[in-house]
């Protein structure tokens, strides 16, 4: 049974990017990969690809012939290749049993509200594919709680629509910081734990403080589906890359069971869920954001959520240092001594 990555999110997320890096990852651990260009505007690529959608229908000629624009005109090409699917059923039987990643279009809304991309999806579990999708959007939206909003709501209508494993990645996690600092700890923005604190920062926001009531909604609306939840990844890290590959192959059910030559057993091979190349998000976020001061954000967090009047007077140095600062185990656990928590911390 031949397993796949369909490999979805809007444009500039980085996706023929990761599809050339997961190319020579997934060969270079002897795992024969092919990857399917199925974007009809992506007529360079940088990898090798023996099946691409421009031997079947082009974006220019397209819009050429028929005087459509370029959203018009993918949203044609991809509802063509749905309804000639014998097309690639055809090409595929050429690749057997290789792991194939689907390079696919930028278009939000082909994953969004048009069923094209579903119904080829569809299609290709009925010959025998297990897939998973694997949606990327750009990191350095985490850094404006607007931008962030919506990526929840688009990851989250994304992976409604096309009812597949599915596997949401933060890309260029080491250019996260480009556009600003984050407001708060990176696990908040992958764990997508609690969004009180996020529709705080929406109502800061000159233009976003209008709609609180739409702002409390869509938070409400997220986190009772539960559902979104990011990895990390940055492309030139072996060990990120190794840590969405594993993600991947447990949502796509791959580790019980892969097609690596030397293949173990399907026991043994699921026990390789503790992999040396394992890191947490504190390790992501010490290796690529910057914090100068490890309390600083303790003491930010505690001015912007207005902390009691005596936290403040501790903070200000009316007391003496020892207790005005916590400890680094405090730091750690995120459990300051009058007992209550920080925004951005676990407790262990």
């Amino acid at each position: 049974m031949p397993f796949a990555q369909v490999v979805i999110g809007p444009p500039g997320s980085g996706k023929t990017t990761y599809c050339n890096g997961m190319y020579q990852f997934l060969n270079g651990m002897e795992r024969k990969t092919t990857i399917v260009n199925l974007d009809p505007a992506n007529e360079v690529v940088p990898y090798p690809t023996d099946i691409s959608i421009l031997e079947l229908i082009s974006l220019e000629d397209t819009m050429d012939n028929l005087q459509l624009g370029p959203n018009g005109g993918i949203i044609y090409c991809m509802e063509y290749l749905a309804d000639n699917m014998e097309w690639l059923e055809e090409k595929l039987k050429a690749c057997g049993d290789d792991y194939i990643v689907f390079d696919c279009p930028g278009q939000v809304e082909l994953y969004t509200h048009n069923d094209a991309m579903k119904r080829i999806l569809n299609r290709l579990e009925k010959i025998g594919y297990r897939l998973c999708c694997v949606h990327l959007v750009d990191s350095h939206y985490c850094t404006d709680a607007a931008k962030y909003i919506s990526v929840l709501l688009l990851s989250l209508k994304t992976m409604l629509q096309l009812e597949l494993p599915h596997v949401n990645v933060l890309s260029k996690v080491d250019l996260i910081e480009t556009y600003g600092r984050l407001p708060m700890a990176l696990d908040f923005y992958t764990n997508v734990a609690d969004l009180s604190y996020l529709q705080f920062h929406l109502n800061q926001d000159p233009f976003m403080k209008r709609f609180q009531q739409l702002n409390e909604a869509m938070c409400e609306l997220i986190e009772d589906f539960a559902l979104v939840g990011f990895e990390t990844l940055c492309i030139q890290d072996k060990e990120s890359v190794t840590k969405v590959v594993r993600a991947i192959d447990k949502a796509s059910g791959y580790v019980f069971g892969g097609l690596e030559e030397a293949n173990e057993s399907i026991f043994m091979t699921a026990m390789r869920a503790g992999s040396e190349w394992d890191s947490s998000v504190h390790d992501v976020q010490e290796r690529y954001i910057e914090n100068e001061d490890p309390n600083e954000d303790l003491y930010r967090f505690a001015r912007e959520y207005k902390m009691p009047k005596e936290d403040e007077e501790t903070e200000s140095g009316a007391t003496s240092t020892t207790e005005s600062k916590p400890s680094k185990r405090q730091s750690e656990e995120g459990e300051p001594r009058d007992g209550k928590k920080r925004v951005g911390f676990e407790d262990e």
